[in-house]
């Protein structure tokens, strides 16, 4: 019995004097003890759990080189490399895991569609529901605040910038002839289907550097990543037919839309305000092949468009109408690539190509003109931590317009590089900054820009934050100037930004303030931009105001609306103006209001839009002041209904101006006075009262379920 209580107390020993103790205490952010979090020795069985106070304390047999793991749910995980032998105690801080959705985000002038973002103010199918909006993804952002209705021309006003001061992006890839071709004062569309893209990011200042040579805005679009099964869209519509296929594969998927528009048969019904020769006719169609690779995916996009129509146009100079013919033929092509080199490290790079051919008669006059814009890109973003995110890149644009005019000829070509870097911190759940810089050269102006860009979020509650964005802008002439001139310098300005946003549950409220200072603008004379023209670049302005966003689809069963409101203070001293004042195409006060409700009982869906927009300024000048007068206020009330036929089969009827509202956008005034000593004039108006459409829509797919509601 003795020689066995000598063994025992032999071998405890021996056991003793193999352990090791590891202890240490564990705090948060703020230095309070941290409790319950599980700590061990990986690869072993060695470990604990933090006490109350924080403190941990346990023995291993472990010996040499190791790794201690701290964790807790919702929390970093901890890896510490320790040698055993000499290890002594230590405190370790444990920080709040912000890979969540509920860390604070910057949205400082940004708009999502389409993911869950902080950002997001707009679900994908939102761009395509708002009655008015007629398929179009610009009429549909023209119900958010900060942008502009400017009726006679259908592109994107933003924040007091021109229409070619935002730039479109396809998955990252910039596209050089983002709208359709059209008549002087006769609005155009977009180029794109929203069907094909999942998500949109629309900027209304204050964008990222990765993005550049956009004075006003960037509109980024992301097509739909992979399908959910093989489906087939039929549309017959009043003003034309379309056709839609989706196939998908294992690793693969393909789809397709085409679509033929003839306006002639449509306005034989509706009264048009415009004499058509041969309305507006167009075959179009877009694609996108994708590829899922192990740790990425490929996309191959491409679209084009063909159109041609006939009008004869009044002009107050003239007794006769002046007749405008007009063939546009389209192309665009992108591919891109986006995934990841190893865990941290993402690279996405891609190319465009865009062709843009017109071939325009005005009366006896022809104009010939052709642009072909290259983009490629080339991007890598490392995730060091949930808290620090770098990217770094390069854009490299080729620009080459030409036009010929009778028997004169102009253009110019323009190759840009550009190199950016930005850095995105997540300090706490609570607060956030990015910080990048973007340098670019035009062969053109032949010097490198520096453009700073900051912006900062913080959380003051859990559904509210503020955020703040900071930059500056540059960007080369626009192409009606430099095809005459090519030795323009870059325009510029600068933004600043305030943003509150509350959003909880279905309900969200944006608040915005910003200023904008606008330099280097450029300046001409004479009644309009020509050949003979002097240009130089001493134009200058700014545009400051305040945005409004409520949306709420929580409060009424069934119902969905947003109400924006918009006040803007712009004036700019450029073009061929005298002096400083607000530009013709900026409303000081802006207001939408959009409504979606679904009936079940009628298993319908039915959507109004009511938009307003104060006067325009114009100049009269049977007047001393220049652009002393405004146009009267803005006023169109839009409605749709779309019907469930069956379950895949959709009846879909839309008004655009149901109240048929005779809208003003300006006046065109003679050259010359009459006899009586005054210029005359004539209205600038709309090209009918209102828009009427009727579709049939049938979707044949795998489930044979889905349909288009959503989507209309």
């Amino acid at each position: 019995m003795k020689s066995f209580l000598t063994f025992l107390i032999a071998f405890t020993s021996l056991i003793s004097f193999g352990q090791t103790e590891i202890k240490g205490q564990i705090v948060d952010e703020q230095g309070m003890p941290f409790a319950g979090a599980n700590v061990f020795v990986i690869g072993t069985y060695d470990g604990t759990t933090s006490d109350e106070k924080g403190n941990f304390s346990f023995t291993t047999t472990a010996s040499g080189n190791q790794k201690l793991q701290i964790s807790f749910l919702s929390y970093e995980t901890i890896i510490y490399d320790f040698v055993v032998e000499t290890f002594q105690s230590k405190v370790f801080t444990i920080k709040e895991s912000l890979n969540t959705l509920n860390a604070v985000e910057v949205t400082a002038g940004t708009f999502k569609a389409g993911d869950n973002s902080k950002a997001t103010a707009l679900k994908a199918m939102d761009i395509v529901t708002t009655a008015g909006s007629a398929g179009n993804i610009i009429s549909a952002l023209e119900t958010l605040p900060g942008t502009q209705t400017v009726g006679e021309n259908g592109r994107l006003f933003v924040r007091g910038g021109e229409a070619d001061e935002t730039q479109t992006y396809v998955d990252g890839i910039r596209v050089g002839q983002p709208y359709g071709a059209s008549a002087n004062n006769v609005p155009t569309r977009g180029r794109f289907s929203p069907f094909l893209f999942s998500g949109i990011t629309f900027s209304t200042g204050g964008y990222s550097a990765e993005f550049g040579d956009a004075l006003s805005s960037v509109l980024l679009l992301n097509t739909i990543d992979e399908p959910t099964q093989n489906q087939t869209d039929i549309s017959i519509m009043t003003v034309g037919v379309g056709l839609g296929k989706t196939k998908k594969w294992e690793k693969s998927s393909f789809t397709f839309n085409t679509s033929y528009i003839n306006l002639a048969p449509y306005q034989l019904v509706v009264p048009q305000n415009l004499d058509w020769n041969k309305p507006v006719q167009s075959l179009s169609g877009e694609s996108v092949f994708r590829y899922k690779f192990k740790n990425g995916i490929l996309k191959v996009y491409g679209a084009f468009d063909y159109s041609t129509f006939d009008l004869n146009q009044k002009d107050v100079n003239f007794d006769e109408k002046i007749r405008f013919d007009l063939q546009n033929n389209n192309f665009y092509f992108n591919t891109s690539y986006k995934g990841y080199l190893n865990d941290n490290l993402q690279l996405q790079t891609g190319f465009s190509y865009g062709y843009a051919q017109n071939k325009i008669g005005i009366s006896e006059d022809k104009v010939a003109n052709n642009e072909r814009t290259l983009h490629s890109k080339f991007k890598l973003r490392n995730s060091f931590s949930n808290r620090f995110k770098l990217s770094v890149g390069a854009d490299l644009f080729h620009t080459n317009f030409d036009e010929n005019f009778n028997v004169f000829g102009y253009g110019y070509q323009n190759n840009s590089i550009a190199f950016f870097t930005e850095a995105e911190v997540l300090l706490s759940r609570k607060v956030a900054f990015n910080v990048g810089l973007r340098s670019s050269n035009a062969s053109i102006v032949d010097e490198f820009t520096v453009e700073p860009r900051v912006s900062f979020a913080y959380k003051v509650a859990e559904n509210s934050q503020f955020s703040m964005a900071y930059g500056n802008f540059n960007q080369t002439a626009r192409q009606d100037y430099l095809k005459f001139n090519s030795n323009l310098d870059y325009e510029t300005t600068s933004h600043y930004i305030l943003n509150y946003m509350y959003n909880k549950q279905g309900r969200m409220f944006r608040a915005e303030a910003y200023f904008k200072d606008y330099k280097n603008l450029v300046k001409y004379d004479g009644t309009q931009a020509n050949f003979d023209s002097n240009y130089n670049n001493e134009g200058f302005g700014y545009a400051k105001g305040l945005d409004l966003f409520w949306r709420d689809s929580k409060t009424i069963k069934n119902l969905e609306y947003w109400v924006s409101y918009s006040f803007i203070d712009s004036e700019r001293d450029f073009r061929n103006y005298e002096t400083q004042v607000t530009p013709s195409f900026v409303a000081n006060h802006n207001f939408s209001l959009v409504t979606k409700y679904f009936v079940s009982k009628w298993k319908s869906q039915i959507s109004a839009t009511y938009s307003y927009n104060s006067g325009r300024p114009y100049d009269n000048p049977n007047v001393a002041e220049f652009m002393s007068e405004k146009t009267k206020s803005f006023n169109n009330l839009s409605f749709s209904w779309a019907y469930l036929l069956s379950q895949q089969k959709i009846l879909f009827f839309s008004v655009t101006n149901v109240l048929g509202t005779e809208n003003v956008f300006g006046y065109q005034y003679a050259n010359t006075p009459s006899i009586s000593g005054q210029f005359q004039r004539q209205a600038i108006t709309q090209a009918a009262d209102r828009f009427i459409f009727v579709g049939f829509f049938w979707t044949i797919s795998d489930n044979k379920k889905t349909n288009n509601l959503d989507n209309l």
